[in-house]
């Protein structure tokens, strides 16, 4: 249903309606989550957030900013407090082109003169606007609106002005006439007795709104009895939002502390809730490149590894960090990206290498060949977007998300962090060094080797790296190439990428640790360590 039907419906109801003040999209979004079914843009509020007065200080564009937000936050009716319709009649009807097309439901004006003044702040000095004018300004808007629902609410200041209730009848019955869909009577005596005269007299001849701000004591019962039509909660999130703003803020400056603070605060996860944080992640898996629509994994997992007793009945990459094995937290990075089709390529203890996360490719002859020859058999499995790691490592997830969002051809993960010397390791050499000043970008590589010189080593390859299209095209290539050779088993990943650059350009993207390889029982050791302190 229209947003502008469903505030029309409200005003119209068989029942008292209510509506609550809201004066951002954040706000707006918890009004209709409490329940309510309409929601009131308070000029007063809105401005007061802006940090100014509500004396049409804030221009019309501004606050039609900020109504953009609310409308697109909620799916509840809104009804704009729209002062005196901020200007003349060529202003007012401007104003219901523009709310119109921003699924603005109705616009409320009042009778009194450009720029206004809030009501509660000497009203009776307030001079009101001319009937005939502001009859005028009702019909330019009626006018002026598309949509058939839309509502034109016309707000009488008599009571205010202290001009009293036959002022403020005359007043209504002329607004009926000029075509307006509902009044708003206002008062700001601390009984009802203004409101109870004009209903008295006033009848069934239009909807009538109130704004018990002042009047707050009254039974809403009465209300009832008394045939209004709509309530207005007008400000008290705003000003309840202050209070509780005051006393946190003062709390903090005294305390130089949180520890009082975050048990009486909603969390930041709420926070992200309001904000509508898992509808984007369900976008992101939709939209996004690594949505694993258009991207795949393939794992490394032959080897068994020498790990003594550990792997003398299962490989390397089932050995267990935290609880968990580091293949199936290898799956598990690759799940949060969205990535869902993977393939392991197993290799000893093949049979107990399997789940249903993932599909497998068997090296039966693992023993006597190296990765270059698993990646061989998976060569089926290197497609559009393909990520490829080494099965006996683990990584943040910010690697993952880095690697994937780059669009070189072909791109490996170096780490500049590197010790040189001890165990044997995959020295890369690069075009450039790395620098803080590369930021997030790539480089070029050079040359993959664990015989690097040490001014040669500008990194160490983590085992993980990313093809796109083309670069899918050209591993294919020079896999095929390679194969030819009589030593094919026995190369490495290095010697596919020395292969590769001779003829196409690899990119390396630097890291700063966040990974580890497990190679012995005390990577192992240290892997559970740096879980612990992830």
């Amino acid at each position: 249903m229209k947003k502008t039907t469903q505030l029309k419906n409200l005003l119209h109801s068989d029942s008292l309606e209510f509506i609550m003040e809201a004066h951002n999209g954040l706000t707006a979004k918890i009004v209709e989550e409490a329940g309510f079914k309409g929601i009131w843009a308070s000029g007063l509020s809105i401005s007061a957030s802006m940090g100014v007065r509500d004396n049409n200080e804030a221009s019309w564009t501004q606050i039609l900013e900020v109504l953009e937000f609310m409308s697109d936050a909620t799916t509840i009716p809104i009804l704009l407090d729209g002062d005196t319709g901020y200007g003349n009649f060529n202003n007012a009807r401007r104003l219901v082109k523009k709310l119109e097309s921003r699924q603005i439901a109705g616009v409320c004006i009042e009778d009194k003169l450009f720029p206004k003044t809030n009501s509660f702040i000497g009203g009776e000095a307030q001079p009101l606007a001319d009937i005939e004018e502001f009859c005028g300004k009702i019909k330019a808007m009626k006018d002026s609106q598309t949509d058939d629902d839309f509502v034109v609410v016309s707000r009488v200041e008599a009571f205010i002005a202290g001009w009293g209730l036959g002022e403020a009848l005359r007043r209504a019955e002329a607004y009926r006439q000029a075509g307006a869909d509902a009044v708003l009577i206002h008062s700001k005596r601390s009984d009802i007795a203004e409101i109870e005269a004009f209903m008295k007299e006033w009848g069934d001849r239009l909807p009538v709104i109130i704004v018990p701000t002042k009047y707050y004591t009254v039974p809403t019962r009465t209300f009832e009895q008394l045939g209004i039509s709509l309530v207005i909660w007008a400000n008290h999130n705003l000003r309840a939002a202050i209070t509780a703003m005051q006393k946190t803020s003062r709390h903090i400056f005294r305390e130089r502390s949180l520890i009082d603070i975050e048990p009486h605060v909603v969390s930041v996860d709420e926070v992200f809730r309001l904000q509508g944080a898992d509808e984007l992640k369900q976008a992101e898996q939709k939209y996004l490149p690594a949505s694993g629509k258009n991207v795949n994994a393939v794992i490394l997992a032959a080897s068994r590894g020498d790990m003594e007793e550990l792997t003398a009945e299962i490989p390397k990459t089932l050995l267990e960090v935290g609880g968990k094995s580091i293949l199936a937290m290898q799956v598990d990075e690759f799940n949060k990206v969205g990535i869902k089709q993977i393939a392991v390529v197993r290799g000893y203890a093949k049979n107990k290498v399997a789940a249903p996360g993932f599909s497998v490719i068997d090296n039966d002859l693992y023993a006597e060949t190296k990765e270059l020859y698993s990646l061989w058999l998976a060569r089926e499995q290197i497609k559009e977007n393909t990520v490829i790691s080494y099965g006996d490592i683990i990584f943040k997830n910010y690697i993952l998300n880095d690697l994937l969002n780059d669009m070189n051809d072909i791109t490996v993960i170096v780490d500049a962090d590197v010790e040189i010397g001890g165990r044997e390791r995959d020295y890369v050499s690069t075009d450039i060094p790395y620098s803080r000043k590369l930021y997030s970008g790539s480089v070029r590589f050079v040359k993959m080797s664990v015989d690097l010189k040490p001014e040669e080593i500008h990194g160490e390859f983590i085992g993980l790296w990313k093809v796109t299209k083309t670069g899918a095209v050209i591993v294919k290539k020079a896999l095929a190439e390679l194969s030819e050779r009589p030593d094919f088993k026995q190369l490495t990943l290095a010697d596919l990428f020395n292969h590769i650059v001779a003829f196409h350009p690899i990119a390396v993207k630097y890291i700063k640790g966040s990974w580890l390889d497990i190679d012995t029982i005390r990577d192992l050791r240290k892997a559970g360590d740096w879980l612990d302190q992830r």
